[in-house]
């Protein structure tokens, strides 16, 4: 589709530092994106920029030395670690006689590798061509030219004006696909609500250890690794807590600085579990040198998706790698626990999360015992379906005589909604 140098694995990685941008980037995380792309940085090319440049971003110097160092180490690929125009990247590869990918281009390209479900590539795609869109100029000045042929004569339509109709057709078949996979997930996220059980949702930097404390509170073998953006699909499951309350965890995928647009808009429908949960857990590498660099910027994306007033503790993992650092819960002033520190691979602290979420739910919960007639059937199976029956016996008369856990507000839904009579409810 393209008349553009090949990708390859052999790359040349470029970061400028331009001490007056507020939101600079970090060289070592550079580094980890491209390994987790699958490319092999062959060399880094360093400078320093007091402003960027119109047509290469870098300067013309610096695109020679750039240049040379491609052709020395044979690279495929020039990575830059910051945001190219179109037109600075047409420029560069003209310039580089390699291909040349900016860092939102790297991103995308780690997630269209790890997007496993139909959700996930559909979601990636989108974000892709909407990148493409902008840049479909480059690569195609040989194809601007008119078709012909009986019909296409004349005026008609260039190749350039045909390929991007046919991309916006494209995003929008996507779009609609995607709004399709939404109203399903609404109706799971209805179906749990109608279970009245309420959501956690696990957010944070990339490679923060979301999902290694996925697996430890739910054994559920979602793939971790040491590497950026390991998961991209959500997964939801059932955790018991010490109280016997029950809630929904959700893993859900890493957020990371300048994020692209494209890709949160693409995600926003995976991004709804965070947006809908009832708490939020602020997964936090506590052993990383850049990790209130990385809370501020997952804050800000939970305000950019609207999930920023929704409450969160802070959850400090890592701490086997932090020296003379021990499970523990903080609390703030008015004694709501607003962080805890642990260590999701080795298991230390775990208690004390599992402690922490009944504590955050424990308020809204109550305990009743119930009296239901032989023919409540249908509400008693109503409440086993909810998950809520602690203990279950059968008085002299027949009738059965139910323990229940339930959230104040679902305790009030059942009494209006259920034909529970007041002469049912004991306690």
């Amino acid at each position: 589709m393209f008349d553009r140098p090949n990708a390859g694995e052999r790359a040349v990685l470029v970061h400028m530092d331009i001490p007056q941008e507020q939101n600079r980037e970090d060289l070592d995380e550079f580094r980890e994106l491209a390994v987790s792309a699958g490319v092999e940085p062959a060399a880094i090319v360093t400078g320093t920029l007091k402003s960027t440049d119109a047509r290469f971003y870098i300067g013309s110097g610096k695109v020679e030395e750039v240049r040379t160092c491609v052709e020395q180490e044979h690279a495929d690929v020039a990575l830059f670690n910051h945001i190219l125009s179109p037109a600075q990247e047409r420029n560069l590869e003209r310039e580089l006689k390699c291909r040349v990918l900016d860092r939102v281009g790297l991103i995308l390209d780690i997630f269209a590798q790890r997007a496993q479900s139909h959700e996930g590539r559909l979601q990636v795609e989108l974000a892709q061509l909407r990148h493409m869109s902008t840049r479909l100029v480059r690569g195609w000045t040989h194809l601007e030219r008119q078709k012909g042929g009986i019909g296409l004569r004349g005026p008609g339509e260039t190749q350039l004006e045909t390929d991007r109709r046919l991309l916006g057709l494209r995003i929008k078949q996507l779009g609609k696909r995607l709004e399709k996979v939404r109203k399903r997930r609404d109706q799971g996220r209805r179906a749990r609500d109608k279970a009245q059980m309420p959501t956690v949702s696990l957010v944070g930097y990339t490679n923060a250890g979301k999902s290694t404390l996925f697996n430890r509170l739910t054994e559920a073998g979602v793939y971790a690794a040491d590497q950026l953006f390991a998961t991209l699909d959500p997964t939801l499951r059932r955790v018991e807590l010490p109280n016997r309350a029950q809630v929904i965890l959700a893993d859900t995928v890493g957020f990371i600085r300048h994020l692209p647009h494209d890709l949160v808009a693409a995600f926003r429908s995976t991004l709804e579990e965070t947006r809908q949960a009832h708490l939020l857990l602020h997964v936090i590498d506590a052993h990383s040198q850049q990790r209130q660099a990385a809370i501020e910027q997952v804050n800000a994306v939970l305000k950019e998706i609207e999930a920023g007033e929704i409450p969160q503790i802070e959850v400090y993992n890592k701490i086997d790698l932090v020296e003379n650092e021990a499970p523990r819960i903080e609390r703030g002033e008015d004694g709501r626990i607003t962080r805890l520190w642990l260590s999701a691979r080795t298991g230390a602290g775990i208690e004390l999360l599992l402690q922490a979420l009944a504590e955050n739910f424990q308020n809204e919960w109550d305990r009743h015992t119930l009296r239901l007639p032989s023919t409540g059937g249908r509400l008693r199976a109503r409440l086993y379906e909810m998950g809520k029956v602690v203990q279950e016996s059968v008085n002299d008369q027949g009738e059965l005589i139910l323990e229940v856990d339930m959230e104040k507000r679902n305790w009030e839904y059942l009494r209006h909604h259920e034909a529970l009579q007041d002469d049912m409810i004991l306690s």
